[in-house]
Protein backbone atom coordinates (compact mmCIF):
# COMPACT_ATOMS: atom_id res chain seq x y z
CA UNK A 1 0.00 0.00 0.00
CA UNK A 2 1.19 3.58 -0.78
CA UNK A 3 1.40 5.00 2.91
CA UNK A 4 1.95 2.34 5.91
CA UNK A 5 -0.53 1.96 8.40
CA UNK A 6 0.06 2.07 11.89
CA UNK A 7 -0.46 -1.77 13.87
CA UNK A 8 -1.67 0.05 16.81
CA UNK A 9 -3.90 2.25 15.13
CA UNK A 10 -5.43 -0.83 13.05
CA UNK A 11 -5.90 -2.83 16.01
CA UNK A 12 -7.71 0.09 18.13
CA UNK A 13 -10.19 0.03 15.04
CA UNK A 14 -10.20 -3.65 14.46
CA UNK A 15 -11.19 -4.05 18.37
CA UNK A 16 -14.12 -1.42 18.21
CA UNK A 17 -16.27 -4.44 17.33
CA UNK A 18 -18.48 -1.33 14.86
CA UNK A 19 -21.42 -3.87 13.56
CA UNK A 20 -21.59 -3.94 10.16
CA UNK A 21 -23.99 -3.04 8.08
CA UNK A 22 -24.74 -5.32 4.55
CA UNK A 23 -25.95 -3.51 1.59
CA UNK A 24 -29.57 -4.69 0.18
CA UNK A 25 -29.91 -8.45 -0.92
CA UNK A 26 -30.54 -9.17 -4.25
CA UNK A 27 -29.69 -12.06 -6.88
CA UNK A 28 -26.47 -13.34 -7.39
CA UNK A 29 -23.89 -16.14 -8.42
CA UNK A 30 -21.85 -15.54 -5.58
CA UNK A 31 -19.46 -18.10 -5.55
CA UNK A 32 -16.28 -18.48 -2.81
CA UNK A 33 -12.73 -19.06 -4.43
CA UNK A 34 -9.14 -19.96 -2.99
CA UNK A 35 -5.89 -20.16 -4.07
CA UNK A 36 -4.11 -22.93 -4.50
CA UNK A 37 -1.17 -24.72 -3.88
CA UNK A 38 -2.60 -28.42 -5.12
CA UNK A 39 -0.23 -30.00 -2.58
CA UNK A 40 0.83 -29.15 0.73
CA UNK A 41 3.59 -31.08 2.95
CA UNK A 42 2.51 -33.73 0.48
CA UNK A 43 -0.86 -33.85 0.85
CA UNK A 44 -3.33 -33.67 -1.59
CA UNK A 45 -5.11 -30.12 -0.73
CA UNK A 46 -8.54 -29.93 -2.66
CA UNK A 47 -10.63 -32.24 -0.12
CA UNK A 48 -9.66 -29.49 2.03
CA UNK A 49 -10.58 -26.54 -0.47
CA UNK A 50 -13.93 -28.14 -1.40
CA UNK A 51 -14.61 -28.83 2.32
CA UNK A 52 -14.11 -25.06 2.73
CA UNK A 53 -17.03 -24.69 -0.14
CA UNK A 54 -15.09 -23.36 -2.73
CA UNK A 55 -16.06 -23.62 -5.87
CA UNK A 56 -13.05 -21.99 -8.37
CA UNK A 57 -9.09 -22.68 -8.01
CA UNK A 58 -7.05 -20.18 -8.82
CA UNK A 59 -3.83 -20.89 -10.50
CA UNK A 60 -0.78 -18.72 -12.26
CA UNK A 61 0.57 -19.33 -15.49
CA UNK A 62 3.60 -17.72 -15.80
CA UNK A 63 4.46 -15.95 -19.17
CA UNK A 64 8.20 -16.00 -18.74
CA UNK A 65 8.86 -20.10 -17.51
CA UNK A 66 6.22 -21.35 -20.20
CA UNK A 67 7.98 -19.32 -23.01
CA UNK A 68 11.71 -18.65 -22.49
CA UNK A 69 12.28 -18.46 -26.14
CA UNK A 70 10.42 -16.33 -28.56
CA UNK A 71 7.76 -18.96 -30.47
CA UNK A 72 7.77 -18.93 -34.23
CA UNK A 73 3.85 -19.86 -34.00
CA UNK A 74 3.08 -17.91 -30.92
CA UNK A 75 -0.95 -18.85 -30.76
CA UNK A 76 -0.24 -22.70 -31.21
CA UNK A 77 0.41 -24.31 -27.70
CA UNK A 78 2.73 -27.13 -29.74
CA UNK A 79 5.39 -24.59 -30.93
CA UNK A 80 8.51 -26.25 -29.62
CA UNK A 81 9.52 -22.54 -27.56
CA UNK A 82 6.85 -23.56 -24.92
CA UNK A 83 7.08 -25.79 -22.04
CA UNK A 84 3.88 -25.98 -20.61
CA UNK A 85 3.82 -27.06 -16.84
CA UNK A 86 2.77 -30.37 -15.55
CA UNK A 87 1.63 -28.79 -12.49
CA UNK A 88 -1.12 -26.72 -14.34
CA UNK A 89 -2.47 -29.89 -15.75
CA UNK A 90 -2.38 -31.83 -12.46
CA UNK A 91 -4.15 -28.90 -10.78
CA UNK A 92 -7.18 -28.22 -13.99
CA UNK A 93 -7.55 -31.99 -13.46
CA UNK A 94 -8.36 -32.84 -9.68
CA UNK A 95 -10.19 -29.39 -9.52
CA UNK A 96 -12.53 -31.22 -12.27
CA UNK A 97 -12.33 -34.33 -9.62
CA UNK A 98 -14.04 -32.27 -7.02
CA UNK A 99 -16.26 -30.55 -8.60
CA UNK A 100 -14.27 -26.85 -9.03
CA UNK A 101 -13.69 -24.48 -11.74
CA UNK A 102 -10.70 -23.39 -12.43
CA UNK A 103 -9.04 -19.44 -12.95
CA UNK A 104 -5.78 -18.78 -14.68
CA UNK A 105 -3.93 -15.43 -13.83
CA UNK A 106 -1.37 -15.41 -16.88
CA UNK A 107 1.52 -12.26 -16.64
CA UNK A 108 5.00 -11.59 -16.22
CA UNK A 109 6.62 -11.13 -19.55
CA UNK A 110 9.52 -12.77 -20.52
CA UNK A 111 12.62 -10.68 -21.89
CA UNK A 112 12.15 -11.18 -25.35
CA UNK A 113 8.27 -9.68 -25.12
CA UNK A 114 9.14 -6.70 -22.42
CA UNK A 115 12.07 -4.99 -23.98
CA UNK A 116 15.04 -7.34 -22.77
CA UNK A 117 14.28 -6.80 -18.91
CA UNK A 118 15.43 -9.51 -16.79
CA UNK A 119 13.46 -10.17 -13.55
CA UNK A 120 9.88 -10.34 -13.03
CA UNK A 121 7.05 -8.07 -12.77
CA UNK A 122 7.44 -6.34 -16.43
CA UNK A 123 4.76 -5.37 -19.23
CA UNK A 124 5.14 -6.61 -22.78
CA UNK A 125 5.98 -3.68 -25.27
CA UNK A 126 3.83 -5.33 -28.07
CA UNK A 127 -0.04 -6.45 -26.00
CA UNK A 128 -0.48 -8.85 -29.57
CA UNK A 129 2.60 -11.06 -28.00
CA UNK A 130 0.54 -11.75 -24.94
CA UNK A 131 -2.37 -11.59 -26.82
CA UNK A 132 -0.73 -14.38 -28.83
CA UNK A 133 0.52 -16.41 -25.70
CA UNK A 134 -3.03 -16.19 -24.37
CA UNK A 135 -4.46 -17.62 -27.17
CA UNK A 136 -2.00 -20.64 -26.63
CA UNK A 137 -2.63 -21.62 -23.18
CA UNK A 138 -6.46 -21.51 -23.78
CA UNK A 139 -6.10 -23.89 -26.66
CA UNK A 140 -3.60 -25.40 -24.31
CA UNK A 141 -5.93 -25.93 -20.96
CA UNK A 142 -9.52 -26.25 -23.07
CA UNK A 143 -10.92 -27.07 -19.56
CA UNK A 144 -10.49 -23.48 -18.00
CA UNK A 145 -12.70 -21.22 -18.81
CA UNK A 146 -11.61 -18.38 -16.33
CA UNK A 147 -8.89 -15.68 -17.59
CA UNK A 148 -7.49 -13.41 -15.53
CA UNK A 149 -5.53 -10.85 -16.84
CA UNK A 150 -1.71 -9.85 -14.62
CA UNK A 151 -1.99 -9.72 -10.99
CA UNK A 152 -2.52 -6.40 -9.45
CA UNK A 153 -0.98 -4.18 -11.73
CA UNK A 154 -0.46 -1.12 -9.65
CA UNK A 155 1.52 -2.85 -7.04
CA UNK A 156 4.80 -1.90 -7.06
CA UNK A 157 7.37 -4.28 -9.45
CA UNK A 158 4.44 -6.08 -10.45
CA UNK A 159 3.45 -4.20 -14.36
CA UNK A 160 6.97 -2.09 -15.19
CA UNK A 161 7.69 0.17 -15.63
CA UNK A 162 5.05 2.46 -14.19
CA UNK A 163 5.25 5.70 -12.68
CA UNK A 164 3.63 6.71 -9.52
CA UNK A 165 1.36 9.11 -8.56
CA UNK A 166 0.60 11.20 -5.25
CA UNK A 167 -2.27 10.33 -3.10
CA UNK A 168 -3.53 14.00 -3.57
CA UNK A 169 -3.71 13.75 -7.94
CA UNK A 170 -6.87 14.38 -9.27
CA UNK A 171 -5.16 13.44 -12.40
CA UNK A 172 -2.26 11.30 -14.23
CA UNK A 173 0.01 13.19 -16.22
CA UNK A 174 0.71 11.49 -19.33
CA UNK A 175 4.02 9.09 -17.79
CA UNK A 176 1.66 7.67 -14.83
CA UNK A 177 -1.22 7.23 -17.54
CA UNK A 178 1.23 5.30 -19.61
CA UNK A 179 0.88 2.14 -17.24
CA UNK A 180 -3.21 1.88 -17.67
CA UNK A 181 -3.25 2.81 -21.07
CA UNK A 182 -0.53 -0.55 -22.12
CA UNK A 183 -2.56 -2.77 -19.93
CA UNK A 184 -5.79 -1.39 -21.43
CA UNK A 185 -4.64 -2.44 -25.22
CA UNK A 186 -3.33 -5.94 -23.55
CA UNK A 187 -6.33 -6.60 -21.75
CA UNK A 188 -8.39 -6.07 -24.88
CA UNK A 189 -6.25 -7.88 -26.87
CA UNK A 190 -6.97 -10.83 -25.09
CA UNK A 191 -10.31 -10.40 -24.42
CA UNK A 192 -10.85 -10.82 -28.26
CA UNK A 193 -8.71 -13.62 -28.77
CA UNK A 194 -10.70 -15.78 -25.68
CA UNK A 195 -13.88 -14.65 -27.09
CA UNK A 196 -13.18 -15.66 -30.34
CA UNK A 197 -11.61 -19.36 -29.30
CA UNK A 198 -14.75 -20.12 -27.05
CA UNK A 199 -17.63 -17.50 -25.58
CA UNK A 200 -17.70 -19.51 -22.73
CA UNK A 201 -14.56 -17.85 -21.50
CA UNK A 202 -14.89 -15.30 -18.58
CA UNK A 203 -12.41 -12.63 -18.94
CA UNK A 204 -11.52 -10.58 -15.51
CA UNK A 205 -9.40 -7.15 -15.88
CA UNK A 206 -8.25 -4.58 -14.40
CA UNK A 207 -6.18 -6.12 -10.81
CA UNK A 208 -6.16 -3.04 -8.86
CA UNK A 209 -6.13 -3.44 -4.75
CA UNK A 210 -6.40 -1.78 -1.48
CA UNK A 211 -3.95 0.78 -2.45
CA UNK A 212 -1.41 0.88 -4.90
CA UNK A 213 1.26 3.08 -7.02
CA UNK A 214 -1.81 4.43 -8.84
CA UNK A 215 -4.88 4.62 -6.67
CA UNK A 216 -8.21 2.43 -7.54
CA UNK A 217 -9.77 5.20 -9.50
CA UNK A 218 -7.50 6.75 -11.16
CA UNK A 219 -6.45 3.55 -12.83
CA UNK A 220 -9.81 2.84 -14.18
CA UNK A 221 -10.54 6.54 -15.42
CA UNK A 222 -7.10 5.57 -17.32
CA UNK A 223 -8.02 2.55 -18.72
CA UNK A 224 -8.12 3.52 -22.24
CA UNK A 225 -7.75 2.35 -25.38
CA UNK A 226 -5.79 4.66 -27.79
CA UNK A 227 -9.26 5.38 -29.97
CA UNK A 228 -10.37 6.45 -26.26
CA UNK A 229 -13.07 4.03 -25.20
CA UNK A 230 -12.48 1.30 -22.39
CA UNK A 231 -10.94 -2.10 -22.58
CA UNK A 232 -13.18 -4.87 -22.75
CA UNK A 233 -13.90 -7.54 -19.98
CA UNK A 234 -16.38 -9.60 -17.98
CA UNK A 235 -15.56 -8.84 -14.38
CA UNK A 236 -13.35 -6.40 -12.74
CA UNK A 237 -10.82 -7.86 -10.37
CA UNK A 238 -9.98 -6.47 -7.10
CA UNK A 239 -8.12 -7.59 -4.30
CA UNK A 240 -9.92 -5.61 -1.02
CA UNK A 241 -7.68 -6.03 2.14
CA UNK A 242 -8.61 -4.60 5.07
CA UNK A 243 -7.74 -2.91 8.03
CA UNK A 244 -11.09 -1.97 9.01
CA UNK A 245 -14.43 -4.18 9.61
CA UNK A 246 -15.92 -4.84 6.46
CA UNK A 247 -18.98 -2.85 6.24
CA UNK A 248 -20.81 -1.70 3.69
CA UNK A 249 -21.96 2.20 4.30
CA UNK A 250 -18.61 3.25 6.03
CA UNK A 251 -17.18 6.78 5.57
CA UNK A 252 -14.85 6.23 2.79
CA UNK A 253 -11.49 5.19 2.83
CA UNK A 254 -8.63 7.78 2.85
CA UNK A 255 -5.87 8.30 0.16
CA UNK A 256 -7.48 6.79 -2.58
CA UNK A 257 -7.62 3.13 -0.97
CA UNK A 258 -10.40 0.78 -1.67
CA UNK A 259 -11.22 -1.53 1.16
CA UNK A 260 -13.77 -4.32 1.28
CA UNK A 261 -16.27 -1.36 2.67
CA UNK A 262 -15.22 0.43 -0.72
CA UNK A 263 -17.00 -1.71 -2.83
CA UNK A 264 -20.17 -0.46 -3.54
CA UNK A 265 -18.27 2.58 -4.61
CA UNK A 266 -15.99 0.50 -6.56
CA UNK A 267 -18.89 -0.71 -8.58
CA UNK A 268 -20.21 2.47 -9.61
CA UNK A 269 -16.77 3.13 -10.94
CA UNK A 270 -17.22 0.19 -13.37
CA UNK A 271 -20.00 2.39 -15.05
CA UNK A 272 -18.77 5.54 -14.45
CA UNK A 273 -15.80 5.27 -16.50
CA UNK A 274 -15.73 1.09 -17.75
CA UNK A 275 -19.42 1.84 -19.86
CA UNK A 276 -21.44 -0.38 -18.21
CA UNK A 277 -21.84 -2.16 -14.48
CA UNK A 278 -19.85 -5.40 -14.16
CA UNK A 279 -19.67 -8.21 -11.59
CA UNK A 280 -16.80 -7.47 -9.34
CA UNK A 281 -14.34 -10.41 -9.16
CA UNK A 282 -12.74 -10.38 -5.96
CA UNK A 283 -9.80 -12.82 -5.92
CA UNK A 284 -7.83 -12.14 -2.93
CA UNK A 285 -8.83 -11.52 0.83
CA UNK A 286 -7.84 -12.66 3.98
CA UNK A 287 -7.63 -11.66 7.45
CA UNK A 288 -3.79 -11.51 8.97
CA UNK A 289 -4.00 -12.38 12.61
CA UNK A 290 -0.22 -11.62 13.52
CA UNK A 291 2.51 -9.68 12.91
CA UNK A 292 3.92 -10.98 9.76
CA UNK A 293 6.36 -9.70 6.61
CA UNK A 294 3.28 -9.08 4.18
CA UNK A 295 1.02 -6.96 5.83
CA UNK A 296 1.50 -3.74 7.87
CA UNK A 297 -1.91 -4.35 9.97
CA UNK A 298 -3.43 -7.91 11.55
CA UNK A 299 -6.29 -8.60 14.03
CA UNK A 300 -5.12 -10.09 17.32
CA UNK A 301 -8.34 -11.82 18.23
CA UNK A 302 -9.34 -15.04 17.07
CA UNK A 303 -13.04 -14.32 17.37
CA UNK A 304 -12.84 -10.57 15.74
CA UNK A 305 -11.47 -12.27 12.59
CA UNK A 306 -14.15 -14.85 12.26
CA UNK A 307 -16.47 -12.23 12.45
CA UNK A 308 -14.69 -10.10 10.12
CA UNK A 309 -14.92 -13.01 7.50
CA UNK A 310 -18.49 -13.81 8.22
CA UNK A 311 -19.21 -9.97 7.25
CA UNK A 312 -17.33 -10.28 4.07
CA UNK A 313 -19.33 -13.52 3.02
CA UNK A 314 -22.33 -11.95 4.03
CA UNK A 315 -22.31 -8.83 2.24
CA UNK A 316 -20.43 -10.40 -0.88
CA UNK A 317 -23.68 -12.63 -0.80
CA UNK A 318 -26.04 -9.81 -0.58
CA UNK A 319 -24.83 -7.24 -2.62
CA UNK A 320 -25.83 -9.13 -6.03
CA UNK A 321 -22.64 -7.41 -7.84
CA UNK A 322 -19.76 -9.49 -6.04
CA UNK A 323 -19.29 -12.88 -8.44
CA UNK A 324 -16.65 -14.41 -5.99
CA UNK A 325 -15.01 -13.75 -2.68
CA UNK A 326 -11.42 -15.65 -2.87
CA UNK A 327 -9.24 -16.37 -0.29
CA UNK A 328 -5.37 -16.02 -0.65
CA UNK A 329 -3.89 -18.29 1.53
CA UNK A 330 -4.91 -21.73 3.34
CA UNK A 331 -2.21 -22.45 5.48
CA UNK A 332 -0.05 -19.46 7.80
CA UNK A 333 3.79 -19.21 6.65
CA UNK A 334 5.59 -16.96 9.70
CA UNK A 335 6.94 -14.77 9.69
CA UNK A 336 6.29 -14.23 5.96
CA UNK A 337 2.43 -14.58 5.99
CA UNK A 338 -0.08 -14.74 8.88
CA UNK A 339 -3.41 -15.20 6.53
CA UNK A 340 -3.86 -19.03 6.97
CA UNK A 341 -6.95 -20.11 7.86
CA UNK A 342 -4.89 -23.19 9.21
CA UNK A 343 -1.73 -22.57 11.90
CA UNK A 344 1.55 -24.31 11.09
CA UNK A 345 0.88 -26.58 13.32
CA UNK A 346 -2.49 -27.74 11.77
CA UNK A 347 -4.89 -26.53 14.14
CA UNK A 348 -8.24 -24.87 12.29
CA UNK A 349 -8.16 -20.70 13.35
CA UNK A 350 -11.79 -20.06 14.52
CA UNK A 351 -11.92 -18.27 10.55
CA UNK A 352 -11.44 -21.61 9.33
CA UNK A 353 -14.74 -22.06 10.06
CA UNK A 354 -16.54 -19.23 9.32
CA UNK A 355 -15.07 -19.11 6.06
CA UNK A 356 -16.26 -22.99 5.58
CA UNK A 357 -20.08 -22.46 7.60
CA UNK A 358 -20.88 -19.15 5.84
Amino acid sequence: MRRRISRVAALAVVLAGVSAALAPAGASAFQKAVWGPMTYRGVNQFPLYRALGARIYETSLDWSQVAATQPQHPSIPSDPAYTWPATVTQEINEAQRFGMRVLLQVGNAPAWANGGHQGDGWAPKDPQDYANFVQAASREYPKVHMWMVWDEPTRRGNFRPETPALSTQTRLTSAQAAAPHRYAQILDAAYRVLKRGSQANLVIGGGTYTGGLIDTQLWMENLRLPDGRPPRMDMYGHDPFSYTRPQFGATPSSFGEVQFSDLPRLESWTRTYLGHPMPLFLSQFCVPTAPDHTFNFYVNSPSIAATWVKDALAASRHAGYIYSLGWSQVHDDLPANSCGLIQENGQRKPDYYAFANN
